[in-house]
């Protein structure tokens, strides 16, 4: 069934990140890796060491990053396929793997790199678990982090625009700051 693109109850789950928080253990890669028993190469969430200043000043950061099942998705409104949808009852961003042809136009449009291609070359990507749901409903890579850097929320969809900006800005200064070393940039191309 086909949902309208924007949720018409402004309810939108969101997987909150804390750099503060995070000492980069990438238990929540390992953890979203082995729950969902993933390929080599595909990798639902990813942790990124971000680095700015110079020597002797650099401080050093991270970003924990999956799908943000965006309010107004770029991956949605490309696909010629429409293989992905935005369900009207919580905003999440999911993709129909039987409609989906690989031709990886989400890869190009999506700001945050996201859109995964296994080994069958079609697109998948975080679903904060619902097509697997965890034990306790929480996301394995939530449920796993040690310093509670991660925290599913439920969020207006003002809030999570302000997120996704948020963190559209951080990849952005990451890729200009060290673009031929940050594998951040991919979000770019």
């Amino acid at each position: 069934m086909r949902e309208a693109v924007m949720n018409a109850y402004g309810k939108e789950y969101l997987i909150s990140f804390d750099p503060d928080s995070c000492i980069q253990c990438h238990g929540c890669e390992t953890a979203c890796k082995t729950w969902r028993n993933l390929p080599f190469g595909v990798n639902y969430r990813r942790v990124f060491s971000l680095w700015e200043g110079r020597y002797p000043e650099i401080r050093s950061s991270s970003l924990s990053l999956a799908c943000l099942h965006c309010v107004d998705p770029a991956c949605l409104k490309i696909c010629p396929e429409k293989a992905i949808l935005k369900r009207i009852s919580d905003g999440l961003v999911l993709v129909d793997a039987s409609l989906c042809i690989g031709c990886k136009a989400c890869a190009k449009a999506c700001p945050f790199g996201v859109p995964q291609f296994g080994w069958d070359n079609l697109m998948e990507k975080c679903d904060m678990c619902f097509s697997n749901p965890s034990p306790n409903g929480v996301p394995p890579c939530v449920a796993t982090c040690p310093g509670n850097a991660l925290s599913l929320k439920e969020v207006t969809q003002d809030a999570k625009k302000m997120y996704e900006s948020k963190t559209n800005y951080t990849i952005g200064k990451a890729s200009v700051a060290t673009e031929t070393h940050n594998p951040l940039c991919l979000a770019k191309q």
